[in-house]
């Protein structure tokens, strides 16, 4: 047996806390691949249907943090990987078992800041039970964004100046921890990533669209994903999918850009066909000098 292998067992088998979409599988798959046990943690009313068949699964609500410290040392995990599409969550809906009770003062305090001030805060709370969170790109690093494009269709000289405008603008804004993700369109800003997450972004740059408020360019515009600065990155890396494919042609856009190696990508080989036939590119950039 490698010391790799002997570490894997070792170490358990790694926990998934699974959100939306088909990266929690992907990921599980990925760490199944390389010798490591998988016990799945989806989260009730984000997470998507699991086949029972393919993993042992607890399904958990938010604030079931000591449920989940019982069962996971039950199952003998120790690593935690957080994937998926997940909303943040109000305070309010939280149902809170004694163990978050406990903890409600430091979660209120970590509900005051951006998205990766709270996931920061969440993970300080798995680590000091005893937890190491990893990031999925750690287990999987097969879903990192490769540099270059996917698919056949390529960027042309206009939409490359706005893929370097939006990732100037994404570097500039990366302090306030706002989002990571914008739309630019002919050297126009047309919408940037706040709240909403990166699908509602797009609905409303389709429904300005609709509304006759943002006019059809002779050059389609770009969707620009990316780390933002000094982010933790074993935490909620932007990603893309097939999903974003068919939102982005909604939109009216051209393409697709994202940092190479700091972004995941779902099921890339569906992806590209999926951008082919929408006649979309996507392709995997270099940061901005500032994020590297």
């Amino acid at each position: 047996m490698s010391k790799d292998s002997q570490r894997r067992s070792d170490d358990g088998p790694l926990a998934v806390i699974c959100g939306g979409g088909s990266l929690p599988l992907a990921v599980a798959d990925a760490a199944q691949r390389g010798g490591r046990g998988v016990v799945l943690f989806p989260i009730r009313g984000w997470a998507d249907p699991i086949p029972l068949a393919r993993y042992r699964q607890h399904w958990m609500s938010f604030g079931n943090f000591g449920s989940f410290c019982r069962v996971a040392r039950a199952e003998g995990c120790r690593d935690v990987v957080f994937i998926g599409s997940l909303k943040r969550p109000g305070i309010l809906q939280l149902w809170p078992d004694l163990q978050t009770l406990r903890l409600l003062p430091k979660i209120l305090r970590m509900f005051r800041g951006g998205d990766d001030h709270l996931l920061r805060g969440v993970a300080s709370i798995f680590e000091d039970h005893g937890f190491r969170v990893l990031g999925a790109h750690e287990v999987a690093p097969e879903i990192l964004m490769p540099e270059g494009p996917i698919g056949s269709v390529r960027p042309n000289s206009s939409q490359q100046a706005d893929i370097e405008k939006g990732l100037a603008l994404l570097d500039t804004i990366s302090p306030f921890d706002v989002g990571q993700a914008v739309v630019v369109e002919s050297g126009r800003v047309l919408a940037m990533e706040a709240a909403e997450g990166t699908d509602a972004m797009l609905l409303r740059v389709e429904q300005l669209r609709r509304n006759g408020h943002i006019e059809h360019a002779a050059v389609r515009g770009v969707l620009v994903k990316a780390v933002k600065r000094a982010q933790s990155r074993r935490l909620d890396l932007p990603s893309i999918g097939p999903q974003t494919i068919e939102t982005v042609g909604r939109a009216g856009l051209g393409g697709i850009a994202a940092t190479a190696g700091s972004a995941i990508i779902a099921q890339p080989e569906r992806m590209g066909m999926a951008a082919d036939r929408e006649k979309v590119f996507v392709i995997g950039v270099r940061a901005s000098s500032a994020e590297q």
